[in-house]
């Protein structure tokens, strides 16, 4: 089992970016597949899931206006999760993990056993 995250980067306030979590040794349709953010100092915290075997999605609610902002989605084919990321701010800054869960989504970092290896985002001007 091995998830790759990639796509992070350098944006501007304002910008955007697409997080791919490209995943092998499994389907990500059977599996709930998160999205983990860590920032410098901080303790790493859920951003977004989708849930194995359907459409369930969530997302953190304590990550500002993040449901017109962010979005997860599965693309089976590539067997790939993405989250696209629009009107960053610098407070979004962090690396970003994505995770591989059980069939059912959650934000807990414990429900999700296997890690792939993080993407730093930077949103500065």
């Amino acid at each position: 089992v091995q998830l790759q995250a990639s796509g992070g980067g350098l944006v501007q306030p304002g910008g955007s970016l697409k997080l791919s979590c490209t995943v092998s040794g499994f389907t990500v349709e059977n599996y709930a597949i998160g999205w983990f953010r860590q920032a410098p100092g901080k303790e790493r915290e859920g951003v977004s899931c989708i849930a194995g075997s359907s459409p369930t999605r969530y997302y953190a609610d304590r990550v500002k206006d993040i449901k017109g902002r962010f979005t997860i989605s599965r693309d089976a084919a590539k067997n790939t999760v993405y989250l696209q990321m629009n009107r960053l701010s610098p407070e979004d800054s962090a690396v970003y993990y994505c995770a591989r869960g059980n069939e059912y989504c959650d934000l807990r970092s414990d429900s999700y056993v296997y890690w792939g290896q993080g993407t730093l985002v930077t949103v500065s001007s």
